[in-house]
């Protein structure tokens, strides 16, 4: 069974650290972001998120957001699910969606990747 707490590595060399992983699911931490929207520096952003508790043979999916309040008025919704291959390693396999504020309804259409 795949734990989540702990630190994740992304193949862009982003960080993730899940430091509280609570009985009912819950979870936080921060990530570490090598890809920014503005070609900034490298920034610490908070993380909350929840896992579906099932039993030990299924694979929980999880997901969390992400405020980069620090350098972007944007926020990152994350989905997936966390497997582990026949050595034991543990992966996350993922998908985001990324909203940016836009100055107006008419720019909403570029809002979001």
């Amino acid at each position: 069974q795949c734990q989540l707490n702990g630190l994740w590595r992304n193949d862009q060399d982003s960080l993730m650290e899940i430091s509280v992983l609570r009985d009912n699911g819950d979870f936080q931490g921060q990530y570490l972001t090598r890809v920014t929207l503005s070609g900034g520096c490298s920034q610490i952003s908070p993380l909350r998120g929840a896992q579906q508790q099932l039993e030990e043979e299924d694979r929980a999916t999880f997901a969390f957001t992400v405020l980069w309040d620090k350098f972007s008025n944007a926020t990152t919704a994350f989905v997936g699910q966390c497997f582990v291959d026949a050595a034991g390693k543990e992966m996350l396999s993922t998908m985001w969606l990324l909203r940016e504020a836009v100055g107006s309804f008419e720019e909403d259409w570029k809002a979001t990747r």
